[in-house]
């Protein structure tokens, strides 16, 4: 027996173990594993399922994750089928038992999509006219990519994935390392890279024909085809996590205002694909709950109202209009000059100048952004974001500056703007900045952050921290750290020292209440 089908029985038995299915669900035929033709003569490894009952039913199309197989979503897509959907899982090409070599959601991918819709439509019960894509990771990339190119997708759900692959590498001029790192060992491990994605994977790591590996990001980029998409319409559901250290979520609002589709954004603490890990395996999951709905909405013909419901839902419990709607306003906070005795500046204010904070290039300190899936991940289990005792920041290698502690509590609502004056500095160089909540014991738990790399030599600096849902509680201070360094990121930095000088702020996008 192949690795292949190991991993299928073991997730089979798992999934069976936990009772995914409703307790008065609907009979399916059981799995039948396939070989589906794609393109170019290539075998894509599949399986699927069906209800037992007569008569056409609508389909889901599930592309498996980066490094995963077509077994990944069997607790899933059985539970779909007791509710009276044909489900096809595939594994694309290039990973475990597919052939070929990996094409990141290239011009093949969406062929292949294509092809396994043909063979669902010739083979299976489905209803040609009520078929949607979806999948976590990889598979939501493909299955929104997909809509653009195959009219007959007609509801997508998208979880934990991307619409700008540019942006997920290159986040403000500045390469993500262990996001990267991690999706090439996996590639090197299950899968066959291929000359096209080894070649722009050592040009990304050695910072090199950075043109070419951007253009070839943009074609595997859903908001490079955001008209074909609103031309199509499908209805789109948009699943991601505030912590994603792959696939950032400041890429996705941008996106999520040009839909003119049926559409839902909502964002839940944790890291890439950790919200619908529970699901996977069967059990009682939110993310999963979301897709049942849109779904049976869209394709099953059942009126679940999550089409009148307000599409922006954060962290499973507020619900806004749109993205700006959760922002009531934008609070700035100025920069002032460290205090000689403890190197820490004010916060907030009326704007300071006259002063400069030197910190040495391409040095760390305690604060960052932790390790990639595990850090945040974690924090989506316990509830708590990353910590550090702010007291432990070396104020030799970094800047830091902490607010006044009001009397209320400061809502935290959208992506907060880091203005730095760094005249004087290299003509090009990293920094990373760390907003955090900080209590009266020194405590301070990450709220968001985000690098910056730049190469111009201007002397001033503009970027967007990750975008926020955070009540910073009273008593508490917002406190702003600014290194040069983080084991997430790669750093342009050369040596030297940047210097932070006055006129430097914060903007901080609040709601009010």
């Amino acid at each position: 027996m192949n690795l292949r089908r190991v991993a299928a029985l073991i997730a089979m038995v798992t999934a069976l173990a936990v009772g995914f299915a409703p307790p008065a669900a609907a009979a399916s035929t059981g799995f039948t594993f396939v070989d589906i033709p794609g393109q170019d003569g290539v075998v894509l490894k599949a399986n699927w399922i069906a209800p037992a009952t007569a008569g056409k039913h609508p389909a889901v199309i599930f592309p498996s994750s980066w490094g995963l197989n077509d077994a990944e979503y069997l607790a899933q897509a059985k539970a779909f089928a007791a509710g009276g959907y044909v489900v096809v899982s595939y594994t694309p090409r290039g990973w475990w038992g597919s052939g070929g070599d990996i094409d990141t959601a290239g011009p093949r991918d969406m062929a292949d999509l294509s092809r396994v819709i043909d063979w669902t439509i010739a083979n299976t019960p489905t209803d040609p006219a009520r078929i949607g894509a979806a999948g976590v990771s990889y598979g939501a990339g493909i299955s929104l990519l997909g809509s653009a190119f195959d009219t007959r997708i007609r509801a997508v759900g998208m979880l934990s994935g991307w619409t700008d692959l540019v942006y997920s590498l290159y986040g403000d001029q500045t390469r993500h390392r262990q996001s990267a790192g991690f999706l090439q060992l996996a590639a090197q491990l299950l899968g066959h890279p291929g000359p096209d994605l080894s070649g722009k994977l050592a040009d990304f790591n050695a910072d090199r024909n950075v043109d070419q590996v951007q253009a070839w990001a943009k074609v595997r980029s859903p908001a490079s085809y955001v008209d074909q998409i609103n031309t199509n319409n499908p209805a789109v559901l948009i699943e991601n996590a505030w912590g994603d250290s792959f696939f950032p979520p400041d890429q996705l609002p941008g996106f999520f205002g040009k839909l003119t589709t049926p559409k839902r954004l909502e964002l839940r603490p944790g890291d890439h694909a950790i919200a619908e890990l529970t699901g996977l395996i069967g059990l009682p999951n939110a993310v999963w709950i979301s897709l049942r709905r849109w779904m049976d909405q869209y394709l099953g013909g059942v009126e679940t109202g999550i089409g009148n419901e307000p599409p922006v839902r954060l962290n499973d419990a507020e619900s806004y209009a749109s993205w700006a709607a959760m922002t009531s306003g934008t609070v700035r906070y100025s920069l002032g000059a460290p205090r000689l005795l403890d190197q820490t500046g004010r916060l907030g204010g009326a704007a300071s100048t006259g002063w400069t904070k030197r910190i040495p290039a391409g040095l760390d300190t305690t604060a960052d952004g932790g390790i990639v899936l595990i850090t945040n991940g974690i924090a989506a289990f316990t509830g708590q974001p990353p910590q550090i005792w702010l007291p432990t920041v070396d104020r030799t290698r970094a800047g830091v500056w902490a607010s006044e502690r009001p009397g209320s509590r400061l809502s935290i609502r959208g992506i907060p703007h880091v203005h730095l004056n760094l005249a004087g500095s290299p003509p090009s160089g990293t920094v990373v900045a760390y907003l955090y909540d900080l209590d009266l014991l020194g405590n301070a738990r990450l709220i968001t952050h985000e690098p910056v790399t730049w190469n111009s030599g201007s002397g001033v600096v503009d970027f967007d921290l990750s975008a926020a849902a955070y009540d910073v509680p009273p008593g508490h201070s917002l406190t702003l750290v600014v290194d040069s360094a983080d084991p997430l990121y790669y750093d342009a930095n050369n040596g030297g020292t940047i210097t932070i000088g006055g006129g430097s702020y914060v903007d901080v996008p609040v709601q009010a209440g």
